[in-house]
């Protein structure tokens, strides 16, 4: 069976991993923590990051330093991952989900200004497969109305959309380290991306369990204390050292993905000639990390079929996401602003092909040949 995904490994991990073991520090904000801090501070451009154990954590950290109370309303698209409304309903926030562009999967940034009301705070765009969302449109709608932008950039590290990273460009960023991501940490992980400096201190506070004390260890008070809400959202060194050791490699890992992702392209191009299935589009103003390569093909039904041929080939393929406003707890705290006209259509045709770093072009030639196979046949 050729998998969906294999964690990404390099070398350096278990050699990392040892040393911090070893250590006197693997709780938290060890050694490998400072050197993930200051690769991704220094990488990405921006101002503050903290590692953290998940982004499921590190959105919900977002929700609590932006204040989120109960009545609140945030904006995003249906097409996501539970966590990206999670974080923000409990708070007690109520969810407006808007449609997605067809083309790339992401919130249509023209139906937004609609879905806005006295209640709203947060837009929180959601930059599927690593392609950045229309961030100018998006953050000049959040200034006219005084909103607060929320990236969940968990698929999107080592992406950039106008030459800037994916989780800067708004007043927070989140990324995911999910053993299905580019990068991880032994399996989960998140970073919490502060852009803005009102929510520096109060960051370091709110992941410390609600105390100061990353301030203490600075010297920049002589005790600490409780003195906020907050919970235990540290990432430990040891996964942050099978990070480092991703993340030594980051480019190399970045360069095989796209290469994988092009020979998907190249592979499969035919069959976008011939009508039987789309391949996945990259705006002109957006670098994309090859997180995922994904086709569209006609309906449900023939996503179903694939999938089954797939996997009697002992390919394993899948499909995301069953859209949240369509759920149960998405009826239940969220609502849909205006029609959707793309978010479930779209979201049934998709199907993710494997890819992670190692997979090889014969392996490629395989899961395209067979592919080229079911539509021959079908």
């Amino acid at each position: 069976m050729i998998p969906f995904n294999k964690p990404p490994f390099t070398g350096n991990e278990e050699k990392y991993i040892l040393e911090s073991i070893k250590s006197s520090k693997i709780s938290g904000d060890g050694d490998f923590t400072k050197k993930c801090h200051k690769w991704f501070e220094e990488k990405l451009d921006c101002k503050k990051v903290l590692l953290t154990t998940s982004c499921t954590h590190a959105l919900e950290m977002a929700a609590i330093l932006l204040d989120i109370q109960e009545g609140d309303e945030v904006i995003m698209p249906s097409y996501t991952f539970v966590s990206t409304a999670n974080a923000f309903v409990l708070r007690g926030a109520k969810i407006v989900f808007v449609d997605i562009r067809p083309d790339t999967m992401n919130i249509d940034e023209t139906k937004i200004e609609q879905a806005i009301t006295d209640k709203t705070r947060v837009i929180v765009p959601v930059h599927y497969a690593g392609v950045g969302c229309e961030m100018d449109t998006i953050m000049d709608i959040a200034k006219r109305y005084n909103i607060l932008v929320v990236e969940d950039a968990a698929q999107g590290m080592m992406s950039s959309y106008k030459g800037k990273s994916l989780g800067t460009i708004g007043h927070l960023g989140a990324f995911s380290f999910h053993e299905t991501k580019n990068y991880t940490s032994a399996g989960e992980g998140g970073l919490l991306i502060i852009n803005d400096e009102q929510f520096l201190n109060r960051a370091e506070i709110i992941r410390e369990k609600g105390t100061n004390r990353s301030q203490f260890f600075r010297g920049m008070v002589d005790k600490y204390s409780w003195v906020d809400i907050g919970s235990s959202y540290l990432m430990n060194d040891v996964s942050a050292a099978y990070l480092w050791g991703n993340l030594e490699q980051a480019n190399i890992i970045n360069q095989y993905r796209l290469n994988i992702w092009n020979s998907y392209y190249e592979n499969l191009k035919k069959l976008e000639e011939q009508g039987v299935l789309q391949l996945p589009t990259i705006p002109n103003n957006c670098t994309h990390n090859a997180h995922m390569f994904y086709i569209k093909v006609k309906n449900l039904d023939t996503r179903t079929e694939l999938l089954e041929y797939l996997k009697k080939n002992e390919i394993n393929a899948v499909f995301h996401y069953v859209p949240l406003h369509s759920a149960p707890a998405g009826l239940k705290f969220g609502k849909l602003d205006g029609i959707d006209e793309f978010t479930t259509t779209e979201s049934n045709r998709l199907l993710r092909l494997p890819m992670y770093y190692g997979l090889d072009k014969e392996k490629i030639k395989i899961i395209c040949g067979v592919i080229n196979e079911y539509f021959k046949i079908y």
